[in-house]
């Protein structure tokens, strides 16, 4: 089975999330790194995920058309961060 650690981008359905997993390959030619990302929906059911979290996914047998992966664990849960925002006072002159 295949594991990898991507980040939740979306989890906004009931037993569904959107992981983006980044893989960094070097090109044959140049031997720079290279950063590919790609999107998985992922089938949720024990764990509790939230945007921004770092998980764990494993592939599994096809769920429906586009579900072909399962969160086994989060990793490390998301910062939350508090934006105060400053009204400004507009007047005319």
């Amino acid at each position: 089975m295949k594991l990898m650690q991507g980040t939740v981008k979306s989890a906004k359905t009931k037993e569904t999330a959107i992981v983006s997993v980044v893989n960094r390959t070097q090109h044959p030619l140049y031997k720079k790194f290279v950063k590919h990302t790609k999107n998985y929906a992922c089938h949720v059911t024990d764990v509790k995920v939230a945007e921004g979290d770092i998980v764990i996914i494993q592939e599994c047998r096809p769920i429906s058309k586009t579900k072909k992966f399962k969160v086994i664990k989060k990793v490390e849960k998301a910062e939350v961060v508090v934006v105060k925002e400053v009204a400004k006072k507009v007047t005319k002159q």
